[in-house]
Order: C-alpha cells, then structure tokens, then sequence
C-alpha cells in the first residue's frame, strides 16, 4: 500500500492564532500515524509562484492522511487557521 502526503504552501497572516493550529494539527498528525518531512524551512522557487511556508507530511496510507484532514482533533485545530492565512493543501498518492 502506497503511502500518503500531505503537500501545503501557506502565507500566514497573522502568526498568533496560527500557533494555536500548528500545536493542535501536529498532534493530529501524530495521532494518525503523520511525520513531518518539511515543514517552513528554506524553499527555492523554480518556476511559478511560491509560499512562503511549505510543508510535506507522510501518513502510512492515503486515507490515513484523509482520515488525520476528517478528523475532529483536526478540525479543531484547523478553526485557528482559517481566516489568518491564504492555504493550498493536497493529499497526495505516494509511489510503491
């Protein structure tokens, strides 16, 4: 079973509330079986428009990383983010 990642490039607006949904997502993500590989660190824009922050998050299965996006301790932490940051957020299908 191939694994599955959670792609995000985020502008932040307003950093203090955002705490609160880095806290509260990371210990969703954890829950769910999540594991940071990249998360805000340098970035190097090759072509098209870049995020100032990015983030990669391996899961053990696609739907695990669905399950962590559904899930209520998500959600919760998630209500912290919307309104003070602009987000793209993909779940992607890894290769076996």
């Amino acid at each position: 079973m191939p694994k599955g990642y959670w792609v995000a490039h985020l502008t932040v607006t307003n950093p203090e509330p955002f705490k609160d949904y880095a806290a509260g997502a990371s210990e969703a993500v954890k829950k769910y079986g999540g594991k940071y590989l990249a998360r805000g660190g340098a970035y190097h824009a090759l072509q098209g428009e870049a995020a100032p922050r990015n983030v990669i998050i391996e899961f053990p299965s696609t739907q695990a990383a669905i399950d962590c996006w559904n899930s209520p301790e998500y959600q919760a932490a998630k209500k912290h983010r919307d309104g003070h940051c602009e987000a793209q957020f993909l779940v992607v299908e890894g290769v076996e």
